[in-house]
């Protein structure tokens, strides 16, 4: 099934809609205090108490805030709203709070992890999820070729994603390699440190010693749903595994309805940029997935080696930052055939280009974001790191002439219009119509109302946007 899945895409001339399969970022991090503690302060009053709130939500913990972007075909266009929503975000924190750089979260008072009350000690970490899909035309042009294979579009899209899937958990350890972020706990976070985690490593996320929740099988799409099913009927809702399906309800309503996009899980934030994501990391992993989505799985001994893919990547989680991965000679393999794949797809500069700049990472251990914060640790803690990114970031934000640098070229009073309507958890979309003219598109609760600049200009937009939508909550009332 799906052979010489590689040639059909060049066959049909799909590179180019694939480049531009729909990307969206998740990202949490942790709100923290001027002296680097955890918030104790409520959540913003845009979004406290609203779980459907479409940007921005509380996470697991209190102290935590979830930036959401939609699935966005361009990678700048998924950064510039990330930028955007972090902005909303940092002019929404009350008094002195800022947002913490990295994953781990800062030293913890002994009875802080007892008293919020969170079951999985991984929860404390912070991270970045990934959705993923592949264009609806591209799927419907491959299927052309595979009818005799699949009985319907929906069993070759499912198997189109669970390949994706399951070459993600084969490959991950290279991930891991390339951007883990978390090389050492601080004070408080254990009650008795890890042999495993007495020294500096590449990812403590990944090393195995935060279990959360139940694993699950992903030797086939049928044992995986049946595995979902069996802990939901258990009453847990924790699971443990780096790709999670979406776009339906039940397990087995995706056998009918089909995998709608996957979540890649797992990814350390990073500090080393203020929306807390790469660029280069996110051209690399779009190129990353076209390789692994044109990859066979193994049609033998599948479950054992699903099982040493995750062993190896815990051994690569606990590697000495400093030093050479054990599997870099599989890494320049699995470079130079992505560096062949880029090739006969005619690929994009961006696309090499960050090839090129990662494949230098695989050789130079010292230039991964585990190796990089050893350079800034302090007798054993990353606190005053930590702290000097969380005040940059925070001034920074706060500093700038734009409100909303991204969208700079509009009026400081339209800046404001859009900053309060997405803070109230209306949706915002900047369109050109065809003579070129800005469009601005405000969506809440299923309604779309199209505003011109000159619209946006007044001085309460709070009360022109319940106007508009008269259904928004009043501000604080949630």
């Amino acid at each position: 099934m799906l052979e010489n899945l590689l040639a059909v895409i060049r066959e049909e001339n799909l590179s180019e809609q694939l480049y531009h399969s729909l990307v969206g970022i998740e990202l949490t991090e942790h709100r923290v205090d001027q002296q680097g503690h955890l918030s104790q302060r409520p959540q913003p009053l845009p979004w406290r108490n609203r779980p459907t709130h479409p940007y921005l939500r509380t996470g697991k913990l209190p102290s935590q805030v979830e930036l959401i972007t939609e699935p966005n075909p361009n990678i700048g266009g998924t950064l510039d709203r990330l930028d955007t929503l972090q902005t909303v975000v940092y002019r929404s924190l009350e008094g002195e709070d800022r947002i913490w750089p990295l994953s781990l979260p800062p030293v913890l008072a002994p009875s802080e992890l007892t008293q919020l009350g969170s079951t999985w000690q991984a929860d404390w970490l912070t991270g970045v999820q990934f959705h993923y899909s592949l264009p609806d035309p591209v799927v419907h042009r491959l299927y052309s070729h595979y009818t005799a294979d699949f009985d319907s579009v929906v069993a070759f899209k499912n198997e189109l994603y669970f390949r994706l899937a399951q070459n993600f958990v084969r490959y991950q350890w290279l991930l891991t390699y390339l951007f883990g972020a978390s090389p050492i706990v601080e004070d408080g976070f254990f009650e008795t440190v890890p042999a495993d985690l007495s020294h500096p490593v590449r990812s403590v996320r990944q090393s195995g010693a935060l279990p959360s929740g139940t694993p699950v099988t992903y030797t086939s799409l049928a044992a995986h749903l049946g595995n979902l099913q069996r802990i939901m009927d258990a009453g847990k809702t924790v699971i443990n595994g780096p790709v999670r399906l979406r776009g339906q309800v039940k397990p087995q309503d995706f056998l009918t309805g089909g995998i709608g996009y996957l979540e890649f899980r797992g990814f350390d934030n990073t500090p080393f940029t203020t929306n807390g994501v790469s660029r280069h990391a996110m051209y690399f992993l779009k190129t990353f997935l076209i390789y692994l989505l044109t990859q066979a799985s193994p049609t033998t001994n599948l479950a054992s080696d699903l099982a040493a893919a995750r062993d190896k990547n815990t051994a690569v989680a606990l590697e000495n930052p400093n030093a050479a991965t054990q599997f870099q000679a599989q890494g320049q393999a699995i470079f130079k055939a992505m560096r062949t794949m880029l090739d006969q797809l005619h690929a994009h500069t961006e696309q090499r280009r960050a090839l090129d700049d990662l494949e230098e990472v695989l050789m130079h251990p010292e230039l991964t974001p585990a190796a990089k914060l050893l350079t800034h640790m302090v007798h054993g803690s990353l606190m005053d790191y930590g702290l000097r990114v969380a005040n940059a970031w925070r001034y920074q934000r706060l500093s700038s002439t734009a409100l909303l640098p991204v969208y700079q070229t509009l009026s400081e009073r339209c800046q404001r219009f859009i900053l309060t309507a997405m803070q109230a958890g209306v949706q915002f979309y900047q369109v050109k119509d065809e003579f070129g003219a800005d469009l601005l598109l405000f969506t809440y609760q299923g309604v779309t109302q199209v505003l011109q600049e000159q619209d946006t200009l007044m001085r309460d937009p709070r009360a022109r946007l319940r106007q508009l939508f008269p259904d928004l909550p009043e501000a604080g009332n949630h």
